[in-house]
């Protein structure tokens, strides 16, 4: 039976429902009036009247006589993190994409993920520590974690930002249960639904998909080779009026680029000017050949704040993740984590991570990554320009590819073949805000060996391109 298009009172409804169900609207707030949603809908204000009228017949919102229209906090659905923001197709959504890569089975290869092969980290230096934790006291075996976290990984990460240049004490730094989750307090910490929040475009996806849970507005700034365009994040700063901006400036995820000096004081600049908090992720740092510009060693805490974790470089099985900042705001994050958490990251993943930096193999096994990872950029983008799929820039460290595919293809299509094949891409468009990376796809060159890969890749092209010639 074919099914009844939806009135426009009834659309006016959904997308009501909608809002509400994104935690857009949350109990006690004010719709908009008939007039304004009338007009952001292109309705008639008697067909606003209508829908409303329905709504409060339904016990969603109520009306108060001279005041407007409410919600009513009944039927309110559970948050569902998926559906908020704008909707995207499956192939360019963060979470579809992000299930692919961690629910793949061995037999799936995954140039797409942001991980490098197990085989490629330091096992043995990890079973020496486990051997070592194995011999502690029982209480690092049973016992919650301190709220800070362990003071002696903290003192080895303080020992790194003081060789940097960075003068901070424990009272500065956290330690958190995971990159991810330190970016998490901050955002509980620092904003409020509603906010504006700038992101690079394009930017790592996760950033998005986490920002969404926190009902704020998502702004992009374009990324140039040289870091976020300045003229725009100026304009964003006027236009919008941004909370926080969150950025990579080491590595950046997902292009390769490094941000310029120049780049780097400008920005520091203007959002000085703005009173902007800059939260500044360097999970990546320890891929580049030497030191970048850096704007929490520019600025040393005073509106950047920086995080990290040892996922990419050690272990993603032992999480742990930090935030260094101003000595109040790291007394306020405690407290939260404390009350998302109770208490800090595992000691057990703490232990472990000391025990590898402090033992002596970490620079040699990055000093290892980096030659190696040098080779697989090289390869990768040789076997690619064979399909005529080209690098935007050439990093000078890391292990991702930013790459243009011929023609006018979309990276989408490119993904939802290869994926039938048993290859998981990334596609441009789930790092744009904005949805202007579709001719683009990410590579990790430490995981884009196999023939499989390019072979998809090869036949998804192929058959996309003649379907274009064939529809001219």
């Amino acid at each position: 039976m074919r099914q009844r298009a939806a009135t426009l009172t009834e659309q006016l409804m959904d997308a009501i429902r909608n809002r509400i169900a994104t935690r857009v609207l949350g109990p006690g707030d004010r719709l908009p009036s008939v007039r304004a949603f009338a007009e952001t809908m292109s309705a008639s204000p008697s067909t606003v009247v209508e829908a409303y009228d329905r709504l409060a017949a339904e016990g969603v919102i109520r009306a108060r006589r001279g005041s407007g229209f409410y919600v009513t906090g009944a039927n309110i659905p559970p948050l569902s993190v998926g559906e908020m923001g704008p909707r995207r197709e499956r192939a360019i959504d963060p979470f579809w994409v992000s299930r692919q890569s961690l629910d793949a089975d061995a037999t799936m290869e995954k140039p797409g993920c942001g991980w490098l092969p197990a085989d490629w980290m330091p096992g043995a230096a990890l079973r020496r520590g486990l051997r070592a934790i194995a011999r502690a006291d029982t209480s690092l075996l049973s016992d919650y974690g301190s709220t800070r976290g362990s003071l002696a990984l903290r003192r080895l990460l303080l020992g790194w930002f003081a060789d940097e240049g960075i003068d901070a004490d424990p009272e500065q730094l956290l330690l958190t249960g995971s990159g991810t989750q330190a970016i998490d307090l901050v955002c509980r910490y620092l904003l409020h639904p509603g906010d504006t929040v700038l992101v690079d475009d394009p930017g790592y996806f996760n950033f998005q998909a986490l920002l969404r849970a926190h009902r704020v507005e998502l702004v992009g700034v374009p990324y140039t080779s040289t870091g976020p365009d300045i003229a725009a994040f100026e304009a964003a700063l006027t236009s919008h009026r941004p909370r926080l901006y969150i950025t990579n400036s080491a590595l950046h995820n997902p292009t390769g680029a490094t941000i310029s000096p120049q780049t780097a004081h400008r920005l520091l600049s203007v959002a000085a000017l703005h009173d902007l908090t800059i939260v500044e992720d360097e999970i990546f740092a320890d891929f580049e050949p030497s030191p970048s510009p850096r704007l929490a060693v520019l600025d040393g805490f005073d509106r950047v704040i920086r995080i990290g974790s040892f996922s990419k470089t050690l272990s993603a099985a032992a999480r742990c993740g930090y935030i260094a900042g101003r000595a109040d705001w790291i007394e306020g994050l405690v407290d939260l984590q404390v009350a998302t958490s109770f208490g800090g990251p595992s000691p057990l993943a703490t232990a472990l991570i000391a025990d590898v930096l402090a033992g002596g193999s970490y620079r040699k096994h990055m000093a290892e990554l980096r030659s190696r990872l040098a080779r697989e950029r090289d390869r990768t983008a040789e076997e690619l320009a064979h399909l005529g799929i080209i690098p935007w820039i050439m990093p000078r460290g890391g292990f991702y590819l930013w790459c243009r595919l011929p023609g006018e293809l979309d990276s989408a299509e490119v993904a939802r073949h290869c994926m039938d094949e048993g290859v998981v891409l990334a596609p441009g468009n789930v790092f744009s805000v904005s949805q202007s990376a579709a001719s683009f796809l990410r590579f990790n060159v430490a995981q884009t060996a196999g023939e499989r890969t390019y072979a998809a890749i090869h036949a998804a092209i192929s058959v996309l391109q003649k379907r274009a010639e064939a529809e001219i």
